[in-house]
């Protein structure tokens, strides 16, 4: 079989940002095989290389989000380093920015200016909450768009109610943005024009907040607060195991409690109990479906709950934590893990979940870069000469 070039051989974007949303965006178009300029600044670069040191003493959220790109250190309030980024914009396919509202408008880096300026040039910009309306310039930090987009309303228990565990409105956004961009440069293909996107984080949760919100807007009322426990489905949960373990069992329509009642429970009178024989009827009485189920499971190590009900043919997970994701054995036979190159080393990453069997490499997966690891060759082939980078840098315009 004939090998292909990743998706995105050829394609250079530069990308001015910062925390998660851009960074991630951009890191999967790295992944597909764009190169990807990450302009930041001299002074620290991109805040999210300071958020821990969990990564071998790197932050673990700039490692997840920046893997594959070159670090260019540049004084944007300097008109020298604005000049710098320009000459990149002009011969690059792509621009992403995730500054503070306003803040690349001023600089004259704004989606509408640049295209404008390139009409080749897809440029995205990603912001809290759009560019108008009476948000457009209140900050937005992930936590804050998972409160207004009412994803933490839905998310926790009965008593309390809790954000999600990842940044959501930063990968929502990031997704979206990709997504654009992959759109944008088909379109470009056929029309031979770019344009520009915009992507904001609310928005973009707000779209996924696609179940509840229309159980709401149409149903009158919002879903309950369930824990891992579902709405309106039962037996839908986590069950503790004998050895400290947790299952979850998801029985989704009568058949199957029937087989769970008889093969997993041991109680086959409850396939036909009033009280358990249909969904609506478990779902009233959820607290006595919940508990002869903990009853039956609360005797079995987690494998044993496993293997029962695999047997019985009722789909079930194991609560796994994160050391257990690592350790996951679909993921090892699958072969989804790589090495990645670091300043500190060698770190352990996982392939993209969007891969090419009939490209010649599954993902770039390329190194995590230092501060301005890039700077020097980037301006090299920028057109500037040692003396002028030189002096750059004893401006402290570079590093």
């Amino acid at each position: 079989m004939s090998t292909q070039p990743l998706p995105l051989d050829g394609i250079t974007v530069v990308a001015v940002e910062q925390a998660v949303s851009a960074p991630f965006a951009t890191r999967q178009l790295a992944d597909l095989g764009a190169r990807v300029i990450k302009v930041e600044r001299p002074d620290g670069g991109d805040f999210a290389r300071g958020y821990d040191t969990a990564a071998a003493g790197l932050a673990s959220h700039f490692v997840w989000c920046n893997r594959g790109k070159e670090s260019l250190a540049v004084d944007l309030k300097d008109p020298r380093g604005i000049g710098i980024v320009r000459r990149l914009v002009a011969d690059a396919d792509v621009f992403v920015q995730n500054l503070a509202q306003g803040a690349a408008a001023r600089l004259g880096l704004d989606a509408a200016t640049l295209c404008a300026a390139h009409p080749r040039l897809i440029a995205v910009d990603i912001s809290g909450y759009g560019a108008g309306g009476p948000y457009a310039h209140k900050r937005a930090y992930d936590m804050l768009v998972q409160c207004e987009s009412g994803l933490v309303s839905v998310t926790g228990t009965p008593e309390q109610p809790v954000k999600a565990g990842i940044p959501a409105a930063d990968i929502a956004a990031a997704m979206y943005a990709y997504a654009g961009v992959l759109a944008a440069l088909v379109r470009r293909g056929t029309t031979g024009r770019g344009g520009p996107v915009e992507i904001s984080m609310l928005e973009s949760l707000a779209e996924w907040m696609g179940h509840p919100l229309h159980h709401a807007m149409h149903g009158g009322e919002s879903p309950a607060r369930t824990g891992v426990a579902h709405a309106v489905i039962a037996p839908y949960d986590a069950y503790a195991t004998a050895d400290g373990g947790q299952v979850l069992l998801s029985v989704q329509n009568d058949r199957e409690w029937r087989r769970l009642a008889q093969q997993v429970l041991g109680r086959p009178e409850l396939a036909d109990d009033p009280s358990f024989a249909t969904n609506t009827a478990r779902v009233e009485h959820r607290e006595k479906t919940d508990a002869v189920v903990g009853e039956a499971l609360a005797v079995l190590t987690a494998a044993e709950a496993v293997a029962r009900l695999e047997e019985a043919g009722i789909a079930c997970a194991r609560l796994n934590t994160l050391t257990d994701l690592a350790a996951h054995p679909q993921l090892a036979a699958r072969e989804r893990w790589r090495e990645v190159a670091s300043p500190v080393g060698p770190l352990r990453a996982m392939l993209p979940p969007v891969t090419f069997p009939d490209a010649a490499e599954s993902a770039v997966m390329g190194a995590v870069p230092a501060l301005g690891a890039h700077t020097d060759a980037i301006l090299r082939e920028a057109g500037l000469g040692a003396a002028e980078v030189a002096a750059l840098r004893d401006a402290g315009v570079v590093v």
